[in-house]
């Protein structure tokens, strides 16, 4: 659907009222927002229809290492999420999942030793060997790595996890963590998840930015025909 700016809404307004001023445009344009009329994009940037925001299911066992790694390291800053969710938007189901615990570099070999004595297979920072060899060939295997400063994450049901933002910078950036969904079938993970919903690119490109990957990451926007920059 098309996107449009701050400037459009404002002329709209401006060709019914002339002498409207910014600051009732404004106001205007943020009820529009919270009423579900209009959808933010980005900064400035808004498209028509309701704003859908992915929510990861976290199962029992999702839950029960969150809440493990919270009651031993209560000042931790962590992320859990199986990839098994993205199946959603994939054309091939995989089997090949895991269970990914992000962690600060704080906490992250505490973490490691204390999920070891609970859980089996756990990995910590395993490189490209060790994923080939050993991590896709176990059963639902867990994998502890060192969590990026200020990723976009959000709460679910008092879990921090995944952004629909965050899977997509780590599927272009994690190239070896995620070998099998790299290049056709990592555009079509892009398109689903733009059609399916809502994704603020200025959120994205931060975090893409951040991971040194901005500009790769708008070309493959770009190149599959995302109207959303």
């Amino acid at each position: 659907m098309h996107n449009f700016n701050t400037s459009d809404i404002s002329n709209f307004y401006r060709s019914l009222e002339p002498d409207v001023k910014q600051a009732t445009i404004n106001w205007r344009v943020y009820h529009l927002v919270i009423k579900g009329v209009l959808e933010r994009k980005g900064r400035g940037v808004y498209k028509i229809g309701r704003t859908t925001i992915f929510v990861p299911y976290l199962d029992n066992k999702t839950e029960s290492i969150y809440k493990k790694i919270l009651s031993e390291f209560p000042y931790s800053i962590v992320c859990v999420w199986d990839t098994s969710l993205l199946n959603e938007f994939t054309l091939h189901i995989s089997n090949r999942h895991f269970t990914l615990i992000e962690v600060d570099k704080d906490s992250i070999e505490f973490v490691f030793y204390s999920l070891r004595e609970k859980f089996n297979p756990v990995f910590l920072k395993p490189n490209n060997s060790i994923l080939e060899q050993y991590v896709f060939n176990s059963n639902t295997p867990l994998i502890v790595k060192p969590l990026i400063s200020e990723a976009p994450l959000q709460s679910i049901s008092n879990i921090n996890t995944i952004t629909i933002e965050k899977i997509l910078v780590d599927l272009c950036c994690d190239e070896d963590l995620f070998p099998f969904y790299q290049g056709s079938e990592k555009k079509r993970i892009f398109n689903e998840a733009y059609a399916k919903y809502t994704v603020n690119n200025n959120k994205l490109l931060r975090y893409a930015s951040r991971r040194g990957r901005k500009e790769e990451i708008k070309q493959l926007i770009n190149q599959i025909k995302i109207d959303q920059i």
